[in-house]
């Protein structure tokens, strides 16, 4: 007899065991992320968002913005378009002064909300905050494309604008046609555009699928009952996605996919008017974009556009209409929606709202337009006219954040000073200090005293290194380093005997550091300086030996963290690491000062060599006992310390290009307040919060270069937050946080940061150091997931807050075809999603995820206890150009501020085409296709330390990889290319037989519509997994799809409650739509070879299980089965003895499904999330028939449906 269990990624799933599953499952949509496709200013207070069919309110004058109520108002459609009775938005639609005054003193206002067919009336209660529905959901025969208030009292009275170039006059309340035209001309609109006050002058303004505008009134000349086209707007060479008309210049502004935007000079519209101009003239042609334009909006001299490429521009009208502003908030997929508010449309300080493809929310807060203000995007450098003896080579920044003094170092052996506009010599040196010298400047604090001092340091070619006060420049010392070239100099702040202070490193000859701590002290006769030695630090042997970046461990005392010019990491410490009592350490205190003058320099106790390539390491730093490092290799390395040891935690990359980065920002922590206030703070308090603290990675931007730019990068949300020609990285350049970023840690406000830096020997700057205006500042009210679609989504977890209340975290992993992987966390009762980490190894999309379930390791080295406070997680990630990544997560809640933080630790990566390159005599091979990609991935053994994985490929080949942890290492273990075509998808299933041992069958689909089966067992019982030889062929095969199978899912078979030991339930989804069922038994085979043959019992089929190619499947339980698709369908189906039956069908917002995860909860029962073009969780619990009929019947009265009929008569009604 066989026992088997699926191996479904080490999370085990406990049966769902209902009363009757047939009547008693009630599924119910918890969480739902989808683009944001309809954005609304009400006022200066309020913002309305259309996401799916759920409207949101969100609060602006809330302290933080947060979101005030939200509504499910379409059902089933997406929302559009929001129409606000009082209207708020560019005074391109008038109304007259009845509904004005009427809305002035209304409780609520009234909110048309229409997307697709689908058409409602909303109230939002300003005092109570609270979203209620007015009447029925109206659906039309045709799909909405505008819609235009004409009347409130007594009845509401509609403009409609639909997409086969009609209009409809609608009373809302009713639900009642009262009448309707049409054109002439009945082609397809993609937009409309409808002006006037009343519906007898209404003009209907339509981009037509042959890229025309074309602008008729409904009451117009009418032959043979329908409307003429009366102006014809020609010159866009692509569909017309979005319109806008500015009443008060008579503007009209057309967004296409050309990528352009045109102005074009149309007159009054509307009421007696008519049409407008007779011979339309277009004013610009506005090219910025980079992709389609989505959304164009029109204020007086500004022109507001977003589009695909996602980024919003400002165009200014004066310069030939110059884009003034990039606004950037989005990840890939572009800025499908975007509001301007009241006052931004009269170019008062107002708000500009973005919504993103990634379901993404953001805010701007504009400043007011002042004239004569010359700032664009294509920013004028400014030449600081430096005077001074010899060519400039070395520039820092001195002084307080809201100062602009500048310090240039000459080759001459000159230190100038900036500062009004004036360049004074406040240093000369002698001949030693020409024609080569280095400089350093720090802030250091007084002795017993608050004031802050600037200490400048300059090196030269005979080993001197002189200090002297910049403010006084006669208050210095001269040290000596050596008798050599002073190479490089560093600042550094650490814990010396006590106490916070600089020390002062200068690499010189023969790989020698030499330090000092400064210090600057105080008395009657004014300010000194004193300087101590200490033991030189003695670098590993290299060609280029000297040091070009170091920093003091503050959680680790008397430790340094240095980078070298040949790419290498070095750790040091001032003495042996001693866990004694205190006695010991102030003995060897008192030791090392007796011996200090007779020792010999310290040598690095751990070294990763070459770490960051040949170019070196540009910067160190730490925060929260975990330490960041830069080089020209293109990356930040995370690294930790453990015994002594220094160990690289994750690698995050840079943009493609930028393989030059110089240090990073930390986007909350780097303001110099808060450096000051993390160094000041006790040691002890620090180490309390040690173990949380090193659990999360503080956000970061990274600072570098790319070709000739000086660029800064957000790796979270993939964009570029500041660019600026200044030649590239071969320069001296200091960089000046905005004065407001102290107090506003934003990314989007390095941005309006200030670049110094020296090209062609002068001073340059990016912008004025004195300017303190602001005009932009962003707000993020959601953040956004993946832009481009989610491909594969995988649970880990749940965490569990139960100290004062609980409060329930669900903790997912995606993948997208944006290259990136996502660790989320969200929270079903609130609906709150958190986006933990982002990771960026990936060139490729991302096609398959898995997950292995680990135990938390303590600090005894042992494995804690499984819990639902903390999650651990070995997490796999596939897709294109066949790359494959293992990192090891660690999610836990932080127990003063309840939110989940993360830790990412990577792994391994592995390449098929770096493996070809390490081949032996490859040049006799083929070298693997590039394009090849990982399809899909199953766990095929799960081992404390090795690790398994199943590939399905895109050229017909199953892989076998297997991941060592502890060597962090990925090896290629067996390849078979049986198929001869592309396989997509794999899974696995472990058996034992009656003697213990343990068996093990993989599962392959291909794109014939064949699944096959493999015996794997050798290699569980093999002991060298490299010498193991894998099967050439399937043992089984059957066809079962006519095209491709796309998902596959294996459970044990039950019958009358009792699970068969034998037989296996395999469930299949294809192209085809078909949804397959299989019981297959499985024998053992008496043979001395052993093996294994199976029987197929039973062959059950659905033809149309879905209306479009089957996507994700997934069994909950032995009995229950859930399945997707594009149709936007999710399906629960009961396995039974007699085959399949569909218990219920719910209708998912998520577009283009992509694949779905299944997980149950002893407590909360199944939960099933979707992903696609967004993402959507739903719970299915257990609940008796009454209650389900009852909360059916109340869901049916409360959203009822009333269809709109309406007919192609021309019937004319006055207002």
């Amino acid at each position: 007899m066989l026992k088997g269990s699926p191996e479904v990624f080490s999370l085990l799933f406990k049966p769902l065991e209902m009363a009757s599953p047939v009547e008693s499952a009630i599924m119910k949509s918890t969480v739902l992320v989808a683009p944001v496709t309809a954005l609304e200013f009400l006022g200066e207070d309020f913002l309305l968002t259309g996401e799916g069919p759920v409207l949101s309110v969100y609060s602006l004058q809330a302290s933080p913005m947060k979101e005030c109520t939200s509504l499910n108002v379409l059902q089933n459609y997406r929302i559009h378009g929001i129409r606000p009775s009082r209207k708020h938005q560019f005074g391109e639609r008038p109304f007259n002064s009845v509904i004005s005054s009427e809305n002035s003193v209304l409780d609520s206002d009234i909110i048309i909300v229409f997307g697709g067919k689908g058409v409602r009336l909303v109230s939002f209660n300003t005092g109570g905050r609270c979203l209620n529905l007015i009447g029925p959901l109206l659906e039309l025969q045709d799909w909405v494309l505008d819609i235009h208030w004409l009347k409130i009292e007594p009845h509401p009275l509609l403009g409609i604008s639909l997409a086969h170039n009609a209009v409809l006059l609608l009373d809302a309340e009713s639900g009642k046609a009262l009448s309707f035209y049409s054109c002439i001309e009945t082609c397809l609109l993609y937009s409309a555009l409808m002006i006037g006050p009343n519906w007898d002058s209404l003009v209907l303004v339509g981009g037509t699928v042959f890229n025309q505008l074309v602008l008729w009134r409904p009451t117009g000349t009418k032959p043979n009952g329908q409307s003429q086209v009366e102006r014809r707007l020609l010159g866009h060479t692509g569909v017309i996605f979005s319109l806008c008309y500015l009443q008060k210049s008579g503007w009209l502004a057309s967004a296409s996919d050309d990528r352009s935007v045109r102005l074009w000079s149309v007159g009054t519209l509307g009421g007696e008017a008519g049409c407008g101009e007779e011979s339309p003239t277009c004013l610009r042609v506005l090219y910025g974009h980079q992709a389609r334009v989505f959304c164009v909006r029109l204020a007086p001299n500004r022109v507001f556009s977003s589009g695909e490429d996602g980024a919003c521009l400002l165009w200014e009208w004066g310069g030939e209409g110059k884009v003034g502003h990039t606004f950037r908030g989005h990840r890939s997929g572009g800025v499908r929606a975007l509001a301007v508010s009241e006052e931004s449309i009269g170019c008062k300080e107002g708000w500009m709202a973005t919504g993103g493809a990634d379901g993404g929310v953001k805010v701007w807060r504009l400043a007011e337009e002042k004239k004569g203000c010359e700032e664009t995007q294509a920013e004028t450098q400014l030449d600081l006219g430096f005077k001074g003896e010899g060519c400039p080579k070395v520039v820092r920044l001195v002084g307080e954040s809201d100062s602009n003094a500048i310090l240039v170092c000459t080759d001459q052996g000159e230190v100038c000073l900036s500062s009004s506009d004036t360049w004074d010599v406040i240093w000369r040196g002698g001949a030693e200090f020409q024609s080569y010298c280095v400089m350093e400047v720090t802030s250091i604090q007084v002795q017993n005293s608050h004031c802050i001092v600037w200490v400048c340091a300059v090196g030269n070619l005979n080993g001197g290194v002189q200090l002297f006060l910049v403010g006084q420049p006669g208050v210095g010392v001269l040290l000596r380093a050596g008798e050599g070239k002073i190479h490089s100099l560093l600042w550094v702040k650490g814990l010396f005997e006590g106490s916070w202070s600089w020390c002062l490193l200068a690499s010189g000859s023969e790989g020698q550091v030499y330090r000092w701590t400064i210090k600057v002290t105080e008395d009657e006769s004014g300010l000194h300086m004193q300087e101590e030695t200490l033991l030189p630090f003695l670098l590993p042997p290299c060609a280029k030996r000297w040091l070009t970046a170091a920093v003091s461990l503050s959680q680790r005392k008397g430790f340094y963290l240095c980078g070298d010019r040949r790419g290498s990491l070095l750790l040091y410490t001032e003495r042996e690491e001693n866990d004694g009592g205190t006695d010991l350490q102030e003995q060897e205190t008192k030791n090392k000062q007796t011996d200090k003058a007779n020792s010999g320099p310290l040598s690095p106790i751990s070294t990763l060599y070459g770490v960051h390539g040949k170019q070196g390491v540009t910067s160190v730093c730490e925060l929260q006992d975990l330490c960041y490092s830069t080089g020209r290799d293109g990356s930040v390395r995370i690294l930790t310390v453990e015994e002594n040891v220094l160990k690289v935690r994750r690698v995050q990359r840079a943009c493609r290009g930028m393989d030059w980065i110089e240090k990073v920002l930390f986007l909350d922590s780097d303001s110099p307040e808060a450096q000051r206030k993390m160094l000041n703070e006790g040691i002890g308090k620090r180490m309390i919060d040690r173990e949380s603290a090193s659990i999360a990675e503080t956000r970061f931007v990274m600072v570098g270069f790319h070709s000739v730019h000086f660029i800064i990068w957000d790796p979270h949300r993939q964009e570029k937050l500041l660019s600026v020609a200044c030649g590239g990285g071969h320069r001296s350049w200091a960089y000046k946080r905005p004065i407001y970023a102290d107090t506003d840690a934003q990314a989007h406000t390095l941005g309006q940061g200030t670049l110094v830096f020296i090209k062609h020997g002068a001073v340059m700057a990016s912008r004025s150091l004195a300017s303190t205006e602001t005009d932009v500042n962003g707000h993020t009210l959601k953040e956004g997931l993946h832009g481009r679609g989610i491909s594969c989504v995988c649970h880990l977890g749940s965490l569990t807050k139960t100290r004062q209340f609980s409060e329930l975290w669900e903790v997912f992993v995606t993948g997208g075809e944006d290259t990136t992987v996502g660790v989320l966390a969200i929270n079903p009762e609130s609906g709150t999603v958190k986006v933990l980490s982002v990771l960026t190894d990936h060139i490729s999309n991302v096609r398959a995820l898995a997950a292995i379930r680990r135990r938390e390791t303590n600090e005894k080295g042992g494995d804690d206890v499984m819990d639902n406070s903390s999650v651990s997680s070995l997490v796999f990630s596939a897709g294109g150009r066949a790359q494959l990544q293992c990192y090891r997560l660690l999610i836990r809640l932080d127990e003063q501020q309840g939110q989940p933080i993360c830790q990412v630790t990577q792994i391994a990566g592995h390449r098929l085409d770096e493996q070809w390159e390490r081949k032996r005599n490859r040049h006799k091979t083929v070298k693997m296709d590039p394009e090849t990609r990982y399809m899909s991935m199953a766990v095929v053994k799960n081992g404390t330390d090795c690790v398994l994985l199943a590939l399905g490929c895109s050229d017909g080949a199953v892989r076998l990889f297997s991941i060592i942890e502890s060597r962090r290492s990925v090896d290629l273990l067996w390849e078979c290319f049986y198929h001869q075509r592309c396989v997509l998808s794999v899974a696995t299933y472990k058996l034992e037989d009656s003697q213990d041992r343990q068996l093990l069958l993989l599962f392959s689909a291909t794109t014939d519509g064949c699944i096959s089966v493999w015996d794997l067992t050798a290699v569980l019982n093999s002991k060298a997994s490299v010498s193991w030889q894998g099967p050439s062929a399937p043992f089984f095969s059957i066809p079962v799809h006519q095209s491709g199978v796309n998902a596959l899912t294996l459970s044990p078979r039950r019958e009358m409650r009792q699970v068969e030991e034998n037989v296996i339930s395999l469930a299949s989804g294809g192209d085809d739509g078909q949804l397959s069922l299989l019981h297959i038994k499985i024998d053992e085979k008496k043979q001395e070879n052993g093996g294994m043959s199976l029987q197929l019992l039973a062959h059950w089929s659905v033809p149309l299980a879905h209306s479009s190619p089957l996507t994700g499947l997934c069994l909950l339980s032995p009995t229950l089965l859930v399945s997707t698709s594009p149709d936007q369908r999710l399906c629960l189906w009961s396995v039974n003895s007699d085959g399949l039956r569909l218990l219920k069908v719910l209708f998912s917002h998520t577009a283009d499904a992509a694949g779905l995860w299944a997980w149950f909860e002893q407590e909360r029962g199944a939960w099933v999330v979707v992903c696609g073009q967004g993402l959507q969780l739903f719970q299915i619990t257990e609940g008796k028939m009454d209650e389900l009929r009852e909360t059916v019947y109340r869901k049916e009265k409360e959203e009822e449906r009333k269809k709109v009929i309406f007919s192609h008569h021309a019937l004319r009604t006055k207002n």
